[in-house]
C-alpha cells in the first residue's frame, strides 16, 4: 500500500521518526538515574506501546480508564491513571484492580480520599493513590507546602494505600528558552520532593516521587529524590513543541495525509478536504512567536512547503495559504495532490482518528507498512 492510494484524510505514522523520539528521551532519562513511565494519552494503541518498552509490558500511565482497560487486556498491569478521581468512577478501578492490574489513582482531597477508602472496603480491595501537587498554577493539585498533603497522606496511610506524589509542569509550555525549561525542570523537581519529605517527616512512606512534563523530561539536569518521569507527546512531537524548540520539523513524526480538491485564485487559497475533523481545533501555536495556523504543510514525501500553513478550516475543508508577509510563491498544486500538514497539537489531531497509518521505515517513499487501530473514548 502507498499513501498515494489511500483515501484522504488520514493520519500518517513516521515510525523512523517515532522510534528516533523514543530512544532520545529514553537516553536521557536513564542518564539521569530514574525509570520512564510513558503517557499513552497521544498514543492509545498497543502497537506504539510495544515500541516504547521493545516488546514488553512496562510501566504506563492512562488518562482515561478506557485507556486502563484497553492496555490491561493486553497485558499491561503497572498503571497509574493521572487524572484526578470521581467516585462514580471507582467501580471501574475496583474492576481492575481485582483483574490484577496495580493501577494508582490521583487525588488532592480528603472527600476524594475518604471515597476512595469506602470504595475499597466495600469491594474487599486495597486502592492506591497519589497526592497531586501543583508547582506553578497550571492546572489542580495542592502546593507543595499545603498541610493538607500530610492529612491526606496520614488518612490514605491508613485506609487505603499512599503511593506517592505526582507533579505535572504544565506551565513548561510557555517556556521559550533552554533556560526557562531547565528552570520549569527543576522547580518540579523541588516541588515533588518537598512535598514528599514533608509526608516522610510525619512518619508515613512516600515510596513514589512521580514528575514529568514532555518540556521538562528532555530538559531536567538533576532528579535526585525523583523515582519516575512522565512524558506522552514527545513520542511523535507537534508543532507546539517544536515552537518551544524541545524538537525540530524534522521530529514531528505525525501528520495528516489530505488531498487538493480545489482552488480560490483570488484569494491565494488551496482547498483541501481536512478539515477541523480530521485537525482538531486546537490552535496551540497562536500564542508562540510564530503561528503556524492550523498546521503545517509538507509535500507527500515530508518536505516542508516554505511558508504554507493551514490558515482556516471548516469542518471537512481545509484552506492553505501563504502565511502573513510571506515573500513566497503559492506553490503550483494541482487537483488530486497528496500533502501532509504537520499538526499543533498530537493528542488532539490523534483523537480525531481511529488508526495510524504507518510509513515503513524501509520502503520506498511513501509506502505503508501497517494500520495500528487506536482507541477513544473514556
Amino acid at each position: 500500500m502507498n499513501l498515494n492510494i489511500v483515501n484522504t484524510p488520514f493520519l500518517l505514522l513516521d515510525e523512523a521518526r517515532m522510534q528516533r523520539n523514543i530512544d532520545r528521551l529514553d537516553v536521557h532519562v536513564k542518564r539521569l538515574g530514574v525509570s520512564l513511565r510513558p503517557h499513552v494519552k497521544t498514543a492509545k494503541s498497543v502497537a506504539v506501546a510495544e515500541r516504547l518498552f521493545n516488546g514488553s509490558k512496562g510501566p504506563i500511565t492512562v488518562s482515561t480508564l478506557l485507556e486502563a482497560e484497553y492496555f490491561a487486556d493486553h497485558g499491561y498491569t503497572d498503571m497509574i491513571y493521572a487524572i484526578g478521581i470521581s467516585p462514580d468512577k471507582l467501580e471501574r478501578v475496583v474492576a481492575l484492580r481485582k483483574r490484577g492490574v496495580d493501577i494508582a489513582v490521583l487525588l488532592d482531597s480528603q472527600e476524594q480520599a475518604e471515597a476512595l477508602a469506602t470504595a475499597g472496603r466495600d469491594h474487599g480491595v486495597t486502592i492506591a493513590a497519589l497526592i497531586e501537587i501543583d508547582c506553578d498554577g497550571e492546572r489542580a493539585g495542592l502546593t507543595p507546602q499545603d498541610a493538607e498533603i500530610v492529612t491526606i497522606a496520614s488518612y490514605l496511610h491508613q485506609h487505603a494505600e499512599l503511593r506517592g506524589v505526582l507533579l505535572h509542569a504544565g506551565g513548561s509550555y510557555a517556556c521559550e528558552t533552554d533556560a526557562e525549561k531547565a528552570a520549569a525542570a527543576e522547580h518540579e523537581r523541588a516541588s515533588a520532593v518537598l512535598a514528599a519529605e514533608a509526608i516522610r517527616a510525619a512518619g508515613v512512606p512516600c515510596p513514589v516521587v512521580s514528575v514529568g512534563s514532555t518540556p521538562t523530561a528532555h530538559y531536567a539536569r538533576d532528579l535526585t529524590g525523583v523515582t519516575e518521569v512522565r512524558a506522552g507527546v514527545y513520542v511523535f512531537f507537534d508543532l507546539v513543541m517544536a515552537g518551544i524548540n524541545v524538537c525540530t520539523l524534522d521530529d514531528i513524526a505525525l501528520s495528516v495525509v489530505t488531498t487538493v480538491i480545489g482552488h480560490r485564485n483570488d484569494q491565494g487559497w488551496i482547498m483541501t478536504d481536512a478539515g477541523w475533523m480530521a485537525m482538531s481545533r486546537d490552535r496551540g501555536t497562536a500564542g508562540q512567536a510564530v503561528d503556524q495556523g492550523y498546521g503545517v504543510v509538507a509535500d507527500s514525501n515530508g518536505r516542508v512547503i516554505p511558508d504554507l500553513i493551514m490558515i482556516r478550516t471548516s469542518q471537512e475543508h481545509g484552506v492553505l495559504a501563504l502565511r502573513e508577509g510571506s515573500n513566497a510563491s503559492l506553490p503550483d498544486l494541482p487537483v488530486g495532490t497528496k500533502l501532509r500538514i504537520l499538526p499543533n497539537h498530537a493528542c488532539a489531531t490523534a483523537a480525531q482518528h481511529s488508526s495510524f497509518y504507518v510509513l515503513d521505515p524501509h520502503g520506498r517513499a511513501g509506502d505503508i507498512s501497517a494500520v495500528w487501530p487506536r482507541i477513544n473514548g473514556w
